[in-house]
């Protein structure tokens, strides 16, 4: 994959596979699933700049899987890989 690094506080993140069967053991079709909400975070930028003119590390670090909202980032595929970029004010969490 080719080299990537984000500029302050965007993380770029590569979206993990959904399930494809069901509880019950159906097999979900994928013009049926949504985009999945969770991630592997791949790069991290430096951080927010704040106000005042300091840095805020970022929270997140390569490798750590993510919760992030739907809609969030813009989506760009590298080296025939999908990422997707976002601030990292819109993850939710990270997972254990």
């Amino acid at each position: 994959m080719s080299n990537i690094k984000p500029l302050h506080d965007r993380v770029v993140i590569k979206r993990m596979e959904e399930e494809k069967l069901s509880a019950g053991g159906i097999v979900i079709p994928d013009s049926a699933t949504e985009k999945p909400i969770k991630g592997q975070v791949i790069a991290v930028g430096t951080g927010k700049v704040l106000d005042n003119g300091q840095v805020r590390a970022p929270q997140v670090k390569v490798g750590d899987t993510v919760l992030f909202g739907k809609y969030s980032g813009t989506e760009v595929k590298l080296d025939g890989v999908e990422l997707l970029v976002v601030k990292e004010d819109d993850l939710f969490a990270i997972l254990g």
